[in-house]
């Protein structure tokens, strides 16, 4: 069975969405499937949230994994839903977080902390990606 992964996120810039880009082109250069919510289940409106909701939680349950994006002072608020979403499903959660203002991962809410593996920049989540579907 072929991996999905779930790409969470801000979405509210281009350059947020440029960065989850960013995190597909890794995951589809190395084989990997994946789920993008502004991509594949849209963007919000005022006629669609309900289509998109079910969309982003449909997928969530069917992905093998979750790869979040952290780089930011706070976390946001959907991304913390995918994230505690995943981890009640048992899924597998990396965490994307480059941003030099944090020193170390106990900087971070502590339900985060301890519910996410931590990565300090694409490179090594690619790494990581690599030694997950090997």
């Amino acid at each position: 069975m072929k991996k999905t992964i779930y790409i969470a996120g801000p979405i509210f810039t281009k350059s947020q969405r440029d960065y989850l880009e960013n995190i597909d082109k890794i995951c589809t250069n190395i084989g990997i499937g994946t789920y993008l919510p502004h991509r594949d289940g849209g963007i919000k409106n005022k006629n669609n949230s309900d289509e998109v909701f079910q969309k982003d939680i449909k997928n969530l349950n069917k992905s093998n994994l979750v790869v979040v994006c952290l780089t930011m002072p706070e976390i946001d608020a959907g991304t913390a839903f995918e994230i505690g979403f995943a981890y009640s499903k048992d899924i597998k959660i990396i965490g994307v977080l480059d941003d030099i203002r944090y020193f170390n991962k106990e900087q971070l809410n502590l339900m985060i902390e301890k519910s996410v593996k931590i990565v300090k920049n694409l490179e090594d989540l690619k790494k990581e990606l690599i030694k997950y579907v090997n």
